[in-house]
C-alpha cells in the first residue's frame, strides 16, 4: 500500500483546504517544488498534485509549477484539477507525469472520457470525491446527483486504471476517517482505489492495511503530514510492518 504526500497548489504556493472550500486555504509551503524534493529526500514513492486554482477554474493555472516538479523528482507524479483537454493531458505525460487525475470530464462527456482512457491506457485515474454519498465536481463547488459506486462501475467500463475516493467532509479536517464508507466502495469496485480525506494519525493507516487486499492501493495525506501529525517515515514503516505489499500499479 502506497503513501502518498498531496501537494495541493493555490496562488503558486503549496496549501490545504478546509472541505475543499475555497478561502480556507492554509499555506504550508512556499515552494512547491522544493516540497516535492522534500517528500521524495523522505521516501515517498509517489506524490499525488492537485491545482487548485485550476480545478475551480476549470483550466490548468500551474501547468508551469507541476512540469518544473514532474521534472524535478524522479519519483512517480500524479496531477489533476482543471485538466480537460487532450492537450493539457499530452503536455503533463511528455514533462514526465505518469498518471492524469480527471473527475469533471467523466460526468460532463462520457464518450469523450472513454475515448482520452483508450488513447492513453493505464494513465487516467478518475478522481470520486464524495459529499454525503453523491459526486461533486467543478473543484467541489458542484453536487450531483450521480453516486460514487454507480460512477466507478461506469468508469471501469469506459476503462480507467485506477480511483482516488475523497470523502469531502473529512478532507483536510484531521477528524479521522470514514470506514464504512470506504469498505462499501472497495466491495464495488474492481480496479485499484486510492483514499483521502480526513487520515490524521497512524492508526488510521493501520485501519486501512486492512483493505490492503481488498482493493486498496494506497491512501493521500495531506494537511495531517504538514502539521506534524503524521510523519512519512513512519507510515512507510508501518505500512511495511504490515499486511503486505498490496499492487501497485
Amino acid at each position: 500500500m502506497l503513501i502518498i504526500p498531496a501537494i495541493d497548489l493555490k496562488n503558486r504556493k503549496c496549501v490545504r483546504l478546509r472541505q475543499g472550500m475555497e478561502g480556507t486555504e492554509t499555506v504550508f509551503h512556499e515552494d512547491p517544488i522544493l516540497m516535492a524534493n522534500i517528500w521524495e529526500k523522505q521516501g515517498a514513492k509517489r506524490l499525488h498534485i492537485v491545482d487548485l486554482d485550476g480545478a475551480f477554474l476549470k483550466h490548468p493555472v500551474h501547468q508551469e509549477i507541476i512540469v518544473e516538479i514532474a521534472k524535478a523528482v524522479s519519483i512517480p507524479v500524479q496531477v489533476g484539477g482543471g485538466i480537460r483537454t487532450q492537450r493539457d493531458i499530452e503536455t503533463y505525460l511528455k514533462a514526465g507525469v505518469s498518471y492524469i487525475i480527471l473527475g469533471t470530464l467523466a460526468l460532463e462527456d462520457e464518450k469523450r472520457f472513454k475515448e482520452i482512457c483508450k488513447q492513453f491506457p493505464d494513465r487516467i485515474i478518475l478522481a470520486i470525491d464524495v459529499r454525503n454519498g453523491k459526486v461533486a465536481v467543478e473543484g467541489w463547488k458542484k453536487l450531483t446527483d450521480k453516486d460514487a459506486i454507480s460512477l466507478a462501475k461506469k468508469a471501469q467500463e469506459l476503462g480507467v486504471t485506477a480511483i482516488n475516493y475523497t470523502d469531502i467532509f473529512k478532507d483536510g479536517t484531521e477528524t479521522g476517517i470514514n470506514m464504512e464508507s470506504i469498505k462499501v466502495f472497495l466491495k464495488e469496485v474492481d480496479v485499484p482505489v486510492y483514499v483521502a480525506g480526513g487520515i490524521s494519525s497512524l492508526k488510521d493507516i493501520a485501519q486501512l492495511l486492512s483493505f490492503e487486499n481488498k482493493g486498496l492501493n494506497g491512501v493521500i495525506i495531506g494537511r495531517a503530514f504538514y502539521t506534524g501529525k503524521i510523519n512519512l517515515k513512519d507510515a512507510m514503516r508501518l505500512v511495511r510492518r504490515g499486511h503486505g505489499r498490496g499492487t501497485q500499479l
